[in-house]
């Protein structure tokens, strides 16, 4: 049912497709463009731990190998550099690496956003519910610089992160679409900090930053991709993608 609901994402994300849709161009381009096959792909996802993106995963994309899950509330990627190392462990020789980032963010069949209906539930729950919660407190003002602790060091984690962009999102028209935004660039900056610190045993790295969006639960789920690049290791070229991805 997914694509007679794009309209209602796309009121957001102007270049959604459904995730179905996103990982079979994904897919189709690299092989057109590289000649690699899915199982020549060694994947990992840096995605929020919440259940609705389990339930909402594209099944294509279990032709790749993997996933190596890299992140944690809303898509952080929390395995760090040891996660990144040992998931470059395991890429096939004559393949390649797929790194696939976002946040994620719900949408309604009425296009209301940050807020999904979930199975068995008779109303609608917040999505991301961390992103939201984080929110919250930063409108509150109750977020202090530096507090992060053992106990919930993700979600403070994130606090703090909005904390730097506070101006930004309590300004924003909609704070928790801002917030998404800002969420997406730190985890981004984060990535490509991995990555610089990795060694991979094979010739291209490819990321893929985006917002997974989230419907209802007959809605399935979409997303809108901001980056995809391709990093030749031999030669040190890097390649934007995108549009060869959007043919």
């Amino acid at each position: 049912m997914s694509n007679q609901h794009l309209a209602s994402v796309r009121k957001w994300y102007p270049k959604a497709l459904t995730s179905i849709d996103t990982v079979n161009r994904l897919l189709d381009t690299i092989e057109r463009e590289l000649g690699l096959k899915p199982h020549q792909l060694m994947h990992a996802d840096s995605m929020c731990c919440d259940d609705v993106n389990a339930i909402q995963y594209p099944p294509r994309a279990y032709e790749m190998l993997g996933p190596f899950h890299l992140g944690g509330l809303d898509g952080f990627p929390f395995a760090g550099i040891t996660g990144m190392n040992a998931f470059a462990h395991h890429v096939p020789e004559d393949g390649a690496v797929l790194v696939f980032y976002a946040p994620h963010i719900g949408v309604t069949k009425d296009g209301t956003i940050g807020e999904i209906h979930r199975f068995g539930q008779s109303k609608n729950s917040g999505c991301c519910g961390a992103a939201s919660a984080a929110v919250g407190k930063l409108l509150k003002n109750e977020i202090i610089a530096g507090a992060v602790t053992d106990l919930d060091y993700q979600q403070n984690t994130i606090e703090q992160i909005f904390l730097q962009q506070a101006e930004r999102i309590k300004a924003a028209s909609n704070k928790i679409f801002e917030a998404t935004e800002v969420m997406y660039e730190a985890i981004d900056n984060r990535i490509e900090a991995l990555v610089k610190e990795t060694n991979y045993p094979c010739k291209y790295v490819l990321l893929v930053g985006a917002v997974f969006i989230n419907g209802d639960k007959d809605m399935g789920s979409f997303c809108q991709y901001k980056k995809f690049d391709c990093l030749n290791l031999e030669t040190g070229e890097r390649k934007n993608m995108l549009n060869e991805y959007y043919l």
